[in-house]
């Protein structure tokens, strides 16, 4: 005996069955929504003082010169690690894969820390060229330079970990007394060495802001010596446009990368305070941290606008551009100052 075919379901229960789906699926879609749109959100900055002066009672050690510049390091990429939905960049599921603002704005901060970790370990805890390197320093820029993107293990956030733990281990040796191993010379020729990083830094990121409206550029690389080359010939002018998908790409890496220098020329600041002051410096290094803090007012506007230059439309890169043009021209008359003052 054959078994009767159950019968279609009523119209009603199908009906019933497609809007349940549809609420499902809007209920996630929702939920997603709002998920990106609470980890869309720049961190706010933190007291670097209160910081190193925290982390040095924590862990037991003394507040010596070079206690502010290595806990700001160490709380910058802890930023990374700790803040809403943490590191972004490497995320291979929603709504991490979906975001680019913030993981464009991990990008400057990442960056500004592997210079910040290069100037430690090759200038900051060297008395000379021929020193010996700090063995803790050395591994902390190895993790620091993972590829920021990697997701599988070690992954980059173990990366930040073991970057965060070597300087931690660093720093520990800084304020022990009983150890003289671990050093911080907080003098001019270093501190300008640092500064000559984040010039040309500071100097590709205005370009590429800039580059947001296009302009036809005359081709100066070779201008000044009769004699240079290079290996590859070049038109005497060249257009120089951001691509309009990378566009907001730029201006959040940006955004990025002034929130961490900022932080970094705080603690340098106090650091290097008996310096900056022989040199009659101090002023000159509190602007460039003014113009890094007005390049992070906040945004208005729900989408990073392009206009022209005299158009009826902003244009935020512009705007952002300005501020870090004028923070790199003052970084310039700081190295002189070091230099000459």
């Amino acid at each position: 005996m054959v078994d009767p075919q159950p019968s279609p379901p009523s119209p009603p229960l199908r009906r019933w069955r497609l809007r349940a789906v549809g609420i499902v699926a809007g209920s996630a879609a929702a939920a997603l929504l709002a998920l990106m749109a609470w980890w869309d959100h720049e961190p706010e900055p933190f007291d670097v003082l209160a910081r190193a002066q925290a982390h040095a009672a924590v862990h037991g050690h003394r507040a010596v010169t070079g206690t502010a510049t290595a806990s700001t390091l160490i709380e910058v990429a802890r930023t990374l690690l700790e803040k809403r939905g943490g590191y972004l960049a490497n995320d291979v599921g929603p709504p991490g894969v979906l975001m680019d603002n913030l993981p464009n704005w991990e990008l400057g901060v990442v960056l500004q820390i592997r210079d910040l970790s290069r100037a430690l370990r090759e200038d900051f805890s060297r008395a000379q060229t021929q020193s010996v390197e700090d063995i803790d320093l050395r591994e902390a820029e190895n993790f620091f330079s993972y590829k920021r993107e990697k997701w599988i293990l070690p992954s980059f956030e173990s990366g930040l970990g073991g970057g965060i733990e070597k300087t931690e281990a660093y720093l520990t040796r800084l304020g022990d007394d009983r150890v003289d191993d671990a050093q911080f010379y907080a003098r001019a020729d270093n501190l300008a060495r640092y500064l000559e990083l984040v010039e040309k830094r500071l100097g590709s990121l205005s370009q590429r802001l800039s580059a947001s409206v296009g302009q036809e550029r005359i081709n100066t690389n070779l201008a000044g010596d009769p004699n240079a080359q290079q290996s590859t010939p070049q038109a005497p002018e060249q257009l120089v446009k951001t691509p309009w998908l990378q566009v907001d790409d730029v201006f959040y890496e940006a955004r990025g990368s002034t929130w961490a220098l900022a932080h970094f020329l705080r603690a340098i600041e106090h650091d290097f305070e008996p310096v900056l002051r022989d040199k009659n410096a101090l002023v000159s290094l509190r602007q460039i941290i003014r113009e890094l803090d007005e390049a992070r007012s906040p945004i208005w506007s729900p989408v990073i606008m392009n206009g022209s230059q005299f158009g009826m439309f902003a244009n935020h890169s512009l705007v952002l551009a300005n501020y870090i043009s004028r923070a790199n021209a003052a970084i310039i008359d700081l190295r002189e100052l070091l230099a000459t003052g």
